[in-house]
């Protein structure tokens, strides 16, 4: 039989056989861990900075990780929330407050106030999962929310809003409601949060749609920072405030933050950034490896780029993500 027709068939196995308890642990088969999996919805003011780029009503999901009513989530969904509720897959409503947010992974983090009645879901080891592992991507809702997927491959993301992560995970089919959807390996736990729908899943093979994860090791060693303080431990990274693209082996500036210290410092869309420092760039992990190792929030980032053939250079006081977030109802 065909590899992909066997692909097929599994997938619905997988499934029946995550609902049977056939491949879980004895103390897993006391509660589904799709249940964990609840329904994110937030809403946030106008004059929010994060309006523009993400609305102001945003829908997602969150897993329940502890048996307080923590629910984890990916960040975006809740930056810079007024209101946020949960709901539960039966139907409740409960109410949240925004515990924590940490710009360097993507994570969020809210809990419930008042009951909720939904078992958590155990964390797992995002880096014992393998390439061609079968995985379990579940939305709020249980079964008819989930599909079976293949982790297709794991490697350093650099997104164009100066966010890079080591270890994410890619997944395909991608799933049609990603946005803070858990991965779920073969023992039932948790090992990443959905962030983003890419549609090059494996570099190099052309266009092959699924999802991002940010993996569920990066945030263990600050998960008790950010429920004691809301943010990671240790001080912001320099922020700019530029979002770039990778083209040709240069970067090239696309947008700013119009709060940012690039956009205040005179930086424009279509300059292509030479160098930090001393340091040449070629792509966007070198530009922001080379950015973050300068110093804290704060430091002065000396910036060359390239505009209509001439070089420019900039000293950009560099700044704090954080400063710039509207806190609303944030405990942040």
């Amino acid at each position: 039989m065909p590899f992909a027709v066997l692909r097929l068939l599994f997938r619905p196995l997988l499934l029946l056989m995550l609902f049977a308890g056939m491949a879980l642990p004895a103390s897993a088969q006391q509660a589904n861990p799709l249940d964990s999996v609840v329904r994110v919805t937030s809403t946030v003011s106008r004059d929010s900075n994060s309006a523009a780029g993400l609305g102001t009503t945003r829908e997602g999901h969150g897993v329940v990780i502890d048996g307080k009513g923590l629910v984890l989530t990916i960040g975006y969904l809740i930056l810079e929330a007024s209101e946020v509720r949960l709901e539960t897959g039966d139907g409740k409503t409960v109410p949240a407050e925004v515990v924590a947010y940490d710009y360097d992974s993507g994570f969020g983090m809210v809990r419930a106030i008042g009951p909720l009645p939904v078992p958590p879901m155990k964390l797992g080891d995002s880096s014992a999962a393998n390439v061609m592992d079968r995985v379990l991507v579940a939305g709020a809702g249980g079964r008819a929310s989930t599909i079976g997927a293949e982790i297709v491959s794991r490697r350093t993301f650099a997104g164009y809003w100066e966010y890079l992560i080591d270890g994410a995970l890619f997944t395909t089919p991608p799933h049609r409601d990603w946005g803070g959807a858990a991965l779920i390996n073969n023992k039932g736990e948790l090992i990443g949060i959905g962030s983003l729908f890419v549609r090059d899943t494996v570099p190099g093979e052309g266009t092959k749609p699924g999802n991002m994860f940010v993996p569920i090791n990066l945030l263990k060693p600050i998960m008790a920072d950010m429920l004691a303080t809301g943010r990671a431990p240790g001080k912001p990274r320099p922020w700019v405030g530029i979002n770039s693209q990778e083209v040709q082996n240069m970067v090239v500036v696309t947008n700013l933050s119009s709060r940012g210290p690039a956009a205040k410092a005179g930086v424009l869309p279509g300059d292509i950034i030479v160098s930090v420092g001393k340091t040449r760039v070629q792509n966007q992990i070198d530009f922001y490896r080379t950015l973050w190792s300068q110093g804290d929030a704060g430091t002065q980032i000396e910036l060359r780029i390239m505009r209509d053939g001439k070089t420019l250079d900039f000293k950009i006081p560099s700044g704090s993500r954080y400063d710039v977030l509207k806190q609303g109802g944030s405990s942040l």
